[in-house]
């Protein structure tokens, strides 16, 4: 109840000459709703008294209705004892003391707070119930379902038709924004089942078992509003065009694409996210600079592949660059003066031997992976890196001088973790490493290859920095789960996740 509304307090006792007194008090809800009932010093000190009766009564007063209710009399206990000497009423005086309180009680539009600073209402806390669906959005149209799929009440506007070992595609109805149609046995893509979308927004087909030409040509591209894309995990021998210019996120991975049209990437000025790892490109698809034109490129994998070369010509808004499972054996020295923006490049497992000194100074570059290659020495390392990935090469020796040819101040390199493992070192790095790197916190070690049929531990095979002493010793125990761990963490890992991190 607010604030405006009142209760009429009636007190009501036995004097001992058999006569009735009548006390009226006209209070705020809020002082009925504390401990003892009321307030103190909200009560006039003339009304103090004390009652030889076993309840004291309470009459609710609004505009609408009166309503008694019996308080044990413990409840105002706290009144105090006055010597209050009251004649006997008359029948018209509690008449007209009644019709005042009434008329004072209905005064209920008038906001005390706003002329008092006063704090609000007490409420009771609203807690969440995840058993209470979310309310469904009103529709002018009947919310429509492929009788082989399920509409969920609460996502009106998602279809899930994935997992039920489906050979073709259901109707879409026309008010379907998401489409979840992977994990089945669907071999086609007919323009029917998208006559009638309007406002489709994300398909997912992956895991199916879709080719190219069984791609009805221009049903994507008539889906004006789509912005996501997932056909990977196809049987895809050549890149699916036309698309729609809406496009901004395509998934091509775990595909047999071998062929790029020459016009097949054209028309797609916001892609942001281009997965095509796991095909069988090589250095001939790419020779017409296909990703040239896409201004919007941020991210792209192109990991699994047969490339030889670097792929050319990429956009310079890229972040993110996935090569990871090719055949690249060199990097041009100034390959990455276009690509001022790159985050992230992972280029493990392939061919490299020798890294042009300042190929990687790059201002913004966090993470460079280049394990599992054929290195003989390290390179600069740019001051913004932070993670570094230079296991299982031919490395025997790490010249912290050619990392690191100066030390700044004022400009600190942000190196924090180092993996060197199956490398052929014999010595750990040298502590001038913590003087250009102040930040670095661990050196992975691991077993090196010093001999041909044989591994080697160095003393140290885990080096981490900012430890106690007892958590040193625990790591020093734990080194071989860590080993494990740690392979198994990168080779589960072999190109960017879709969604930037």
């Amino acid at each position: 109840m607010m604030w405006h509304k009142f209760f009429l307090v009636f007190f009501y006792w036995q004097i001992r000459r058999g006569a009735k007194a009548i006390i009226l008090l006209c209070l705020p809800t809020r002082l009925l709703t504390t401990k003892y009932g009321l307030e103190r010093s909200f009560v006039p000190p003339a009304v103090l008294d004390y009652f030889s009766d076993d309840f004291t009564s309470t009459i609710t007063c609004c505009p609408l209705q009166l309503e008694l209710h019996r308080l044990p009399k413990s409840k105002f206990s706290w009144i105090q004892h006055t010597n209050l000497n009251m004649g006997i009423m008359s029948q018209l005086s509690i008449i007209h003391l009644l019709w005042a309180a009434m008329v004072f009680c209905q005064y209920e539009d008038y906001d005390f707070e706003d002329e008092y600073d006063e704090e609000p209402d007490h409420q009771h806390p609203y807690y969440f119930n995840p058993n209470t669906q979310a309310e469904v959005p009103h529709f002018p149209f009947p919310v429509e379902c492929a009788r082989e799929c399920f509409c969920p009440p609460g996502f009106p506007l998602s279809m899930y038709c994935d997992h039920r070992k489906l050979k073709t595609i259901p109707n879409i109805p026309h008010h379907v924004q998401q489409l979840y149609l992977q994990n089945n046995n669907i071999e086609a893509v007919p323009a029917g089942p998208f006559t009638n979308v309007t406002f489709l927004r994300e398909i997912n087909l992956s895991h199916n078992k879709i080719k190219f030409h069984m791609i009805d040509h221009g049903v994507f591209a008539k889906l004006s509003n789509l912005v996501q894309l997932h056909l990977q995990h196809n049987e895809l021998e050549e890149f699916p065009f036309p698309l729609p210019s809406s496009l901004e996120r395509l998934l091509l991975g775990f595909n047999k694409i071998s062929r790029l049209s020459g016009n097949a990437l054209e028309g797609l000025p916001n892609i942001t996210m281009l997965d095509l790892c796991n095909n069988f490109l090589d250095d001939s698809v790419l020779k017409g600079k296909p990703f040239s034109n896409m201004k919007n490129l941020m991210q792209l994998n192109l990991c699994n592949n047969k490339l030889q070369t670097m792929p050319p010509d990429l956009p310079s808004s890229l972040m993110y660059l996935s090569l990871e499972n090719n055949s690249i054996s060199y990097i041009p020295e100034n390959y990455f003066k276009r690509l001022p923006k790159i985050i992230a490049l992972r280029m493990s497992h392939n061919n490299l031997q020798n890294i042009p000194r300042n190929t990687f100074n790059l201002p913004n570059l966090l993470e460079l992976n280049l394990g599992h290659n054929k290195l003989k020495q390290v390179f600069y390392i740019p001051r913004s890196l932070q993670h570094l990935y230079i296991e299982d090469n031919d490395i025997e020796i790490i010249n912290v001088t050619l990392m690191c040819p100066s030390i700044d101040p004022m400009n600190t390199n942000q190196l924090t973790y180092i993996r060197v493992d199956q490398n052929k070192l014999t010595i750990p790095i040298s502590t001038y490493a913590f003087f250009c790197f102040p930040h670095i916190q661990t050196i992975y070690y691991g077993e090196q290859n010093v001999n041909v049929n044989k591994s080697t531990q160095l003393r140290i095979p885990v080096f981490r920095r900012f430890l106690s002493p007892e958590e040193y010793d625990e790591a020093e125990d734990n080194h071989e789960t860590h080993d494990h761990e740690t392979e198994e963490d990168h080779e589960a890992d072999h190109y960017f996740h879709p969604y930037f991190q």
